[in-house]
């Protein structure tokens, strides 16, 4: 796995952050996430906190894109584990149609756990 080191409180290495869970390295969870702006346009993100990130986005700070487009909501959340496969699940988020992004939401509400 390659050595560690402490930063920010948080375990990091080259191969990602990591978090210590009950004495238990495990790779911190990425949310991939879809909002639906006050436009009633489709926002697609990634982020290690969703709350916060969907806050930003709401206050103007989050991106350029939803700056004018707020108050946004999210319409669909899953969690990744590792940023790698985070990118690679929104890039593949981003090529679906519109339609299939609605279908996405409808059939699998946002959720927090």
């Amino acid at each position: 796995m390659g050595r560690l080191e402490i930063v920010n409180g948080c375990y990091q290495s080259r191969i990602g952050i990591l978090s210590r869970l009950s004495g238990v390295l495990e790779m911190v969870r990425y949310w991939v996430y879809i909002l639906r702006c006050s436009d009633n346009s489709l926002y697609t993100g990634i982020t290690t906190n969703l709350e916060r990130r969907v806050r930003e986005h709401n206050s103007g700070s989050g991106s350029k894109y939803t700056r004018s487009r707020a108050p946004v909501a999210v319409a669909y959340a899953e969690p990744v584990r590792g940023k790698s496969r985070a990118l690679k699940r929104e890039f593949a988020i981003k090529k679906m149609s519109r339609n299939a992004k609605l279908l996405l939401c409808a059939s699998h509400p946002a959720r927090s756990d």
